[in-house]
């Protein structure tokens, strides 16, 4: 069997802080702290003019190349 069967159909969904935190087991504030210090590297963390809040961006193809976890827009989890 190829590799080519097991790579999932990615949409650029932004997977979100919490349902990150659910798979990889960790605090959603671990994972912001992260990506807003690039330690993390499966998103992007973006600070909004005028403010001290952030809004993140992970897509799900890095979600998945980073940390194995994928699950597409109908729910369908994988890895």
């Amino acid at each position: 069997m190829s590799l080519k069967n097991h790579i999932p159909h990615f949409t650029g969904r932004n997977v979100t802080i919490g349902e990150i935190a659910k798979a990889s087991g960790k605090d959603p504030q671990f994972i912001r702290i992260g990506l807003k210090k690039g330690i993390l590297k499966f998103g992007y963390a973006f600070r909004k003019d005028n403010s001290s809040e952030y809004n993140y961006y992970c897509p799900d193809k890095q979600v998945w190349e980073q940390l194995g976890y994928f699950k597409d827009e109908a729910g369908d989890e994988n890895g």
